[in-house]
Formats: structure tokens, C-alpha cells, sequence
């Protein structure tokens, strides 16, 4: 299997190139240059598996023989070590499938474990130390750090919007130190990945520093989210004999995109909706209006402040290039930050759970479903936990959420952020100096 460029002038690469590469040459996304399907009898010769065996099951014809599908079984183990169940809420055919169990309490975790010990893999020992440059709108970050810290032949660069994420998460951001450094950029989202990916196409900085990128436009972050989508598909197919559909919380459009692409790999899923906040670019899109990013807006859901998403292109290739193809695939409902508090303020008596933003973005769209006469199953992905973002649903919930523990250790760590302006010369300049190793 190779992987070829979203915009179709970049050499095809495997796997393990394309996971080194991050963004094509071109400008374009890493997207498989065709797609594996499970037929019903391959689906039914799965067994009712661990998450880490069935991403392994997903993955493996993907990397076809690529060298890292001998090590595909340890690699899932060391990313999906944690829990993630699908939790019944309090009325018939909802759920909730809880994203963050694992160590930065947000679903971005898996998929970075994932890609670390991918890329750690296919290092050689003598390579130069490899710069992990990764822009976050608030949970990415701490979740590569975390993947990386203290990784030999890694350092990591966390560019996030200075003042535009919660207390929590920026204290987690700078909170490791070591191989891991982070920057507060005076912008938006928007303005650390353009910064993020003007670097990743600098020819001239990428032959002075090695770089790679762990955001969403990664393989190694994209594709490993299909697992838990799968897995819990699969298992509802089986138990109930019907597809469970999933509404997700979106901003940059990636785990969405994973859970289209396990279901056009054949996985029983169903619907896809996205849950998105009031940035209206996705949105308009799917009312009709021709594609347009656009500079984001904060919101309460910040981690989906995102007003121009990557993974748009990876939705054009899975529509085989139509506009309108594309807003076949899934649905979108605008969740504004009014629909936000107030969701957050009944999920306790509504549904049983106590959301971050972003999930409460999912329920009030599962709402809106049910109060349309919609009675199919859907499980609503709960991105992150609520304890990250207590400055928001603290004042909402009658009882505060508790931390979790490994969230709890990071944040009893000193933290420590340098300002930066949205100056690529200063990013390249940064880049260019040593830290960590």
C-alpha cells in the first residue's frame, strides 16, 4: 500500500514514508491511494477483540509491508493501554463513548501514543534529533508532549494561541519541560498552524532541522482513530443487530474523517454528524455554500476554534473530489456557546454525565436528533474531560468534576510558555536553536 498527496503532485510513499513526511510536498494530506474493504465475511471472522488488536486488524492492510507492520501488534499495544468504553446514558439508544481515559484526559491521546512509538521506531540510532512541531487549539499539544517526553532522538515544539485555551490546558502545555517546550503565540489556532505548516514546507529549514508534525494532517494521528469507532461498531452490530451511528465534536475535522474512513473500509457505522461550536465554516459548508475558510472565533469549545479545518481535503478525497458528494457523507449541527452553558447545566439531570464544552456540543445535537423524531442508537464522543475546562462548566455543575490522576500529576508540575509573535522568521529562528537533548 502506498500514500499518495491530497493535491495529486507528490510522489506516492509507504507508509512509514509518508508517517516521516507529514505533509506532502505539494501542501497536500498523506491519503491511502486506495482503500481496503472488509467484506461481511471478513467482519465476521474478526473476534470480539481488545481495541489494541482490532486498530491492528484496521491497520494492517494499510501498511501492506511496510517494516513497521512486523512491529503493527506492539505498536497498538503501547498506544491503546488504556480504557475506552461506551457508556449507555440515561435514555434508550444513547451513549457515550468516553475518549478521555487516557494520560492528558482528551482523545488525542491514543493516536499520539500511536504515532511516538511509530516514529520512534523507524529512527535509526544514529540519526539527528527529529523536531516534532505541532500546533494546538488545546489538547493536541499535551497530548504529543506527553507521547514524547523523554523520547531519545525527539524534541517536541507546542505552538498554542496565547489566552485562547483553558487555565488547565495551558498549564499542561508547558508543563513538561526536558525535550518538550512550548510557545503562546499572539493569535488564533488558525495563525500556529499556518505557522506550523509554512515551516513543514520551508525546504531550506527542514534541511537544517528535522522536522515532523504530529497535528491531525499526520497519518500517524489520523488513522489510528478509527479504532475505537470500529470497534464499538462492530460490537453493536453484533449485540444489537442494528449500526450505531456516532455524533462528533469537531473543529479540525480529523476524528470525523477517521470514523468516515473505517466506515467506507466496510465497518458498520452509521450516520456520522458533526457537532460543531459557532464557528461557521463548516457549517455554511454543508448548508450549501461553497467551501471558505476563515479566521477563527473563541468560543467555550475552544479546542474546535478552528475556522479553516485540515481535514477538509481528506473529505473532498473521500468524495471522490465533488463538493456535493462530500456533504453527503455526514451532517453538521452549529452548536453557539448560549446551547453550550445550557446543555452543560442540565447533562447531569438529562443524561447522567457532566461534559466538557466540546461534548456538550455532541449531547445538544443528539437533543436536536431526538427532538426531530430521530430514534436510531448513537453514541456522542466525549473528547475530553470535564475537570479540563472547570473555569467554563465549574460555575454549571452542582458537584465539580474530579481530576483525573495522570491529568492531576501534570498539572502539580511547574509550567513555563514564551511569548511569540506570529512571525515565521521567529518560529524558523526557534526552530533552528537547540533544547532538550
Amino acid at each position: 500500500m502506498r500514500f499518495v498527496s491530497t493535491r495529486g503532485a507528490s510522489p506516492a510513499l509507504p507508509f512509514g514514508a509518508a508517517l516521516g513526511a507529514g505533509l506532502a510536498p505539494d501542501g497536500g494530506l498523506y491519503v491511502p491511494e486506495r482503500l481496503p474493504r472488509f467484506s461481511a465475511d471478513d467482519l465476521a471472522a474478526l473476534p470480539d477483540a481488545p481495541l489494541a488488536d482490532t486498530l491492528a486488524a484496521l491497520l494492517r492492510p494499510l501498511l501492506g509491508d511496510d517494516p513497521l507492520a512486523r512491529r503493527l501488534d506492539a505498536l497498538c499495544a503501547e498506544a491503546a493501554s488504556f480504557d475506552i468504553p461506551l457508556v449507555p446514558l440515561r435514555s434508550p439508544g444513547d451513549h457515550l463513548l468516553e475518549l478521555f481515559h487516557g494520560p492528558t484526559a482528551a482523545f488525542k491521546d491514543l493516536a499520539a501514543r500511536f504515532l511516538a512509538a511509530s516514529l520512534s521506531a523507524l529512527r535509526a540510532a544514529d540519526a539527528p534529533v527529529q523536531t516534532v512541531l505541532v500546533a494546538t487549539s488545546g489538547d493536541t499539544g499535551a497530548a504529543v508532549g506527553a507521547a514524547f517526553h523523554g523520547r531519545e532522538g525527539f524534541r517536541v515544539l507546542i505552538l498554542y494561541p496565547d489566552g485562547k485555551v483553558s487555565p488547565a490546558q495551558a498549564h499542561s502545555l508547558g508543563a513538561f519541560g526536558g525535550n518538550v517546550r512550548a510557545l503562546r503565540v499572539a493569535g488564533s489556532f488558525d495563525d500556529c498552524q499556518r505557522l506550523a505548516k509554512q515551516a513543514l514546507g520551508d525546504a531550506a529549514l527542514r534541511a537544517e532541522v528535522p522536522l515532523l508534525t504530529a497535528n491531525s494532517i499526520s497519518l500517524g494521528r489520523l488513522l489510528p482513530q478509527m479504532g475505537y469507532y470500529a470497534m464499538h461498531a462492530l460490537r453493536f452490530q453484533r449485540r444489537h443487530g442494528r449500526p450505531l451511528g456516532f455524533i462528533v465534536p469537531s473543529g479540525n475535522l480529523g476524528n470525523a474523517v477517521a470514523a468516515l474512513i473505517a466506515r467506507a473500509m466496510g465497518l458498520p457505522i452509521g450516520d456520522v454528524v458533526l457537532a460543531t461550536n459557532a464557528n461557521p465554516t463548516l457549517a455554511e459548508f454543508f448548508d450549501g455554500a461553497p467551501y471558505r475558510g476563515r479566521d477563527a472565533i473563541p468560543t467555550l469549545a475552544n479546542a474546535m476554534d478552528v475556522g479553516a479545518p485540515s481535514n477538509v481535503e481528506r473529505l473532498f478525497w473521500l468524495a471522490g473530489g465533488s463538493e456535493a458528494a462530500a456533504r453527503g457523507l455526514i451532517r453538521v449541527q452549529r452548536i453557539d456557546d448560549a446551547r453550550i452553558r445550557a446543555t452543560v447545566a442540565a447533562a447531569e439531570a438529562r443524561h447522567g454525565v457532566a461534559p466538557c464544552p466540546h461534548t456538550a456540543c455532541g449531547l445538544a445535537a443528539l437533543e436536536d436528533l431526538r427532538a426531530a423524531g430521530d430514534a436510531r442508537d448513537w453514541a456522542v464522543a466525549a473528547t475530553a474531560h470535564a475537570s479540563k475546562f472547570l473555569d467554563v462548566v465549574g460555575p454549571l455543575l452542582s458537584n465539580a468534576p474530579a481530576v483525573p490522576a495522570a491529568f492531576a500529576a501534570l498539572l502539580a508540575r511547574p509550567a513555563q510558555a514564551e511569548a511569540m509573535a506570529v512571525d515565521g522568521e521567529a518560529l524558523g529562528a526557534t526552530l533552528r536553536a537547540g533544547w532538550g537533548h
